[in-house]
């Protein structure tokens, strides 16, 4: 058999792209993963101190028990779990390796890498959306203290720090920049948080806002980034704050220009989905199918690890099924 021919490529080394792999070993199908980054890349580039809202049982996947120290797992045993996972299955996976496109190439597809070009006969898209944030459009976005991601908080020590969302990555950054000693202001487009902040950390954001250590302009919006202050449009007026550091945690969304060029449809609504197949998980094109949080569209809240980790299933019921009619 030629090395460069698989019968599924999977775009993505997530939990999900790695459960797919694993379906595809179950399957008896040879796989090949490619990842632009490292194993679950989009987890690796979580807060260093981010604890999961999912219980670890919840993110297993391959029959791979994942035990953890606490209630809820942590980023740095995600990681240690999924490398686990990955070596317990022999997972085929080529990392730091970009797909640059997808094309139709008789029966087969033609991927091409930045390394190399493969020829397969299904597509699994798993890139979830971690890499593409939500813009603002605004002037001043562009400058280099306006970030979208978020590590850790010891470099915003001591300084002013702006953070524009209502969710759990804003509370997040919010929190931990507070107790280093940041002076934060959280600016918030709704009148409320939003109901799906983890509840554990609902009374700490909450107390917080209330004893104003950490300022909270809700039915707000920032407007306008300058070198060393913010404009804000609040319910009372213009106001400008003094700042050094804005984190724009507005979400992410899927790389719809990636999709489109391969064909696949995007409804034409709010929630930018992409078309598929709700019980196979097939794009509008043969052979191509979608698993994780990149079936959502803008509703990026919809699909995650725990209840996404079972599309990959259903995508190979499908394969095994085309592979059995074919013979």
């Amino acid at each position: 058999m030629n090395d460069n021919v698989f019968d599924v490529i999977i775009i993505g080394a997530g939990p999900i792209g790695l459960a797919c792999g694993i379906q595809a070993v179950k399957h008896n199908k040879s796989h090949l993963i490619l990842e632009k980054g490292c194993l679950v890349n989009s987890v690796f580039h979580y807060p260093v101190n981010m604890t999961f809202f999912s219980t670890s049982d919840k993110l297993e996947i391959g029959d791979i028990p994942f035990v953890s120290h606490g209630d809820k797992p942590t980023r740095r045993e995600a990681l240690e779990y999924y490398r686990r996972v990955y070596n317990s299955w022999k997972l085929n996976a080529n990392l730091y390796e970009r797909v640059k496109s997808v094309k139709k190439k008789g029966e087969k597809f033609l991927v091409i890498s930045s390394k190399q070009k493969y020829l397969c006969d299904n597509i699994i898209i798993a890139t979830g959306f971690y890499d593409n944030p939500n813009k603002l459009n605004i002037p001043g976005e562009n400058l280099p203290k306006v970030l979208h991601y978020f590590n850790e908080a010891h470099p915003y020590a001591y300084k002013n720090v702006a953070v524009i969302g209502a969710g759990n990555s804003a509370v997040d950054v919010a929190l931990e920049t507070f107790r280093r000693g940041a002076n934060v202001s959280m600016i918030i487009k709704e009148n409320k948080l939003k109901d799906t902040i983890k509840y554990w950390v609902l009374p700490d954001i909450k107390n917080r806002i209330k004893e104003k250590s950490i300022a909270a302009y809700f039915n707000s919006e920032v407007i306008e980034i300058q070198t060393n202050k913010i404009i804000v449009r609040t319910k009372k007026g213009i106001v400008t704050l003094e700042n050094d550091f804005v984190f724009a945690m507005t979400g992410y969304h899927p790389d719809y220009s990636f999709l489109k060029s391969m064909g696949i449809n995007i409804l034409n609504n709010k929630s930018l989905k992409p078309e598929f197949d709700p019980d196979t998980f097939e794009t509008n094109v043969k052979g191509v199918f979608l698993a994780g949080v990149v079936c959502g569209g803008m509703e990026t809240g919809k699909w995650f690890i725990e209840n996404s980790r079972f599309h990959p299933e259903k995508i190979f019921e499908k394969i095994s099924a085309d592979y059995s009619k074919n013979i």
